[in-house]
């Protein structure tokens, strides 16, 4: 009898009760795009589409613990980091994710909330890009991230490239720097390779609030896409497609009074089976 296994992607971040943001979105991208979806929790935000009240802390041990327990078992085709909120905490993971053979990881530099609330304490910054960066295959800031990162105000297009250069030459290998921030009828995103290589990204912006979580889920569909066998820039232009009709399809639902969720499921894949050699 044959045997299959799924593609595979692990989560390490933060949980949001509403359903729209954090693992809740990353999971149910994964299973949108036909892979399995396993998990590891950071942090317990206290949130609803309105913004964050409070974060909870999950303590050190049990984030580790978390991370050996899941690769023990079963070992992803790719991994999503969201939101790692202080120093000490993007220390333990990169220190346990070094007990393992190399994987490709997604890293969103989860910073500032949508709803304008700032997520991270100031002196993990400059943790994250001398222990993170260097293991992630490709980096996802939006603007305002992009901003504290490159330390500069980053408002415009010609902004957007100083920045991606400039964060580039701190030690990441890729960024896709998002530009849903964009005060114009589209959106221009612009993905920098480590090869010197730039694109540019275009989508028409809809109005609409339901945007909760959308850089969660673009980072989610990227880790998927590689966990099914895309190269990164395929995987970066396949999932930003599939943001656009996930807004596209949830943009005129009402779920909550603030920000609201996407349309994960608007066109869900089957579960990816590959055949076990």
């Amino acid at each position: 009898m044959k045997k299959y296994t799924y593609p595979t992607v692990l989560t390490i971040a933060g949980f949001d009760g509403s359903g729209g943001a954090g693992i809740q979105a990353d999971i149910k991208t994964f299973s949108a795009l036909g892979c399995y979806a396993t998990s590891v929790l950071t942090a317990l935000p206290v949130q609803n589409t309105m913004g964050v009240r409070k974060i909870y802390p999950v303590s050190m041990e049990a984030v580790a613990d978390q991370i050996e327990t899941v690769l023990d078992d079963i070992f992803p085709d790719a991994i999503k980091i969201g939101m790692v909120h202080n120093s000490q905490l993007v220390e333990t993971i990169v220190k346990t994710l070094s007990k393992y053979p190399k994987i490709p990881i997604v890293f969103d530099p989860v910073m500032v909330a949508t709803s304008g609330h700032r997520l991270i304490e100031e002196e993990t910054i400059q943790t994250i890009v001398e222990q993170l960066f260097p293991i992630a295959e490709i980096i996802t800031p939006n603007m305002d991230e992009a901003s504290i990162l490159a330390q500069m105000e980053v408002k415009t297009l010609e902004d957007m490239q100083i920045a991606g250069e400039k964060i580039l030459r701190s030690g990441c290998k890729n960024i896709l720097l998002k530009g849903g921030h964009q005060e114009f009828p589209t959106v221009t995103s612009l993905f920098f390779e480590e090869n010197g290589k730039q694109s540019t990204f275009e989508t028409i912006k809809f109005e609409t609030n339901n945007t909760h979580g959308s850089g969660c889920t673009l980072s989610s569909a990227i880790a998927a896409f590689i966990a099914r066998g895309e190269d990164l820039f395929n995987s970066v232009e396949l999932a930003q497609e599939y943001v656009f009709e996930a807004i596209k399809n949830g943009k005129d639902v009402v779920i909550g009074k603030g920000n609201g969720p996407l349309n994960h499921f608007f066109n869900p894949h089957k579960i990816i089976k590959n055949e076990l050699v």
